[in-house]
């Protein structure tokens, strides 16, 4: 397997140089399933940088970013191939009388066959990174569509056979773990929990992320999003959001978060009003 990275260091090196600052838990984990050719399952709650891992990966190595968004419903059609009917159909039409087997031969190849991203990523022959988004919001059939392409990296397609892969995809998984994913997918990855960052860290990717932001600005945005997770809220803020928050207070001219700071902005971290209104109940403003 070609080699993506060659240590821990060199990818928070490169990742940081793409404006993601990884800890050394995630270091370790992308390195490790780049040297080991293992897809990389990353959980945790929603915000806390899953997908982000991904396309900064993709931004790092130059590779190609190719994603599976997982939803409820997703079936084999969308994630991995379909024909294209109407096509199939056109051909059959203008080859009227030709024997079924010819016309049959004829409409199962390339010409008429549609790549969904499983495939896509399966087939390319220069380095990608596959994104399986949001794993646990599919259903658990769509599971046992993964195995083989984890295991083998391979698909079979029962008109074409079994189509192996060019050059192996570097695979990142994410949950949200709504629901437990099934033990044999697990075995085919690695394991990276990724948690909302200490307010030092998170800090640190605002002022990556956010130029011309002003250090003491920056903590105190990480501390009050930290603050804010503390609460029982039915949605805590993502980093993104504290991204978002920082913008916000440029925009303003704003470089203190004081308290008629965080009332005038709240609904762009928190998003929604039994949330605010809690918020504002427990930080007394």
């Amino acid at each position: 397997m070609t080699s993506w990275f060659t240590s821990p260091s060199e990818v928070h090196d490169r990742l940081a140089a793409v404006h993601y600052l990884p800890d050394a838990s995630i270091a370790t984990s992308v390195f490790l399933a780049a040297a080991l050719g293992k897809p990389l399952l990353a959980e945790g709650p929603a915000g806390v940088g899953k997908t982000q891992l991904a396309k900064a990966v993709a931004a790092a190595t130059g590779a190609r970013l190719v994603r599976l968004q997982c939803y409820e419903g997703l079936d084999e059609a969308r994630a991995l191939y379909e024909w294209n009917y109407k096509k199939q159909l056109l051909r059959i039409q203008a080859g009227a009388g030709e024997d079924w087997d010819s016309t049959h031969d004829d409409i199962f190849t390339e010409e008429f066959l549609l790549e969904r991203p499983l495939l896509n990523a399966i087939r390319s022959p220069e380095p990608t990174v596959l994104l399986i988004d949001e794993t646990d919001k599919a259903d658990v059939e769509v599971e046992g569509l993964l195995l083989e392409i984890l295991s083998d990296y391979q698909v079979t397609i029962p008109e074409l056979g079994t189509i192996s892969a060019v050059r192996k995809p570097y695979v990142i998984l994410t949950s949200n773990a709504t629901r437990e994913l099934s033990e044999a997918l697990k075995r085919r990855c690695l394991y990276l929990h990724l948690d909302y960052p200490t307010p030092e860290r998170e800090r640190d990717i605002v002022l990556a992320q956010v130029p011309g932001i002003q250090a003491g600005l920056a903590e105190q945005l990480a501390r009050m999003a930290a603050t804010l997770r503390t609460l029982e809220l039915k949605k805590s803020p993502s980093i993104a959001e504290t991204i978002d928050w920082a913008h916000t207070m440029i925009a303003l001219g704003r470089d203190d978060l004081n308290e008629a700071a965080v009332a005038d902005t709240l609904g762009v971290v928190l998003k929604h009003a039994s949330d605010q209104v809690r918020a504002r109940k427990e930080l007394g403003f």
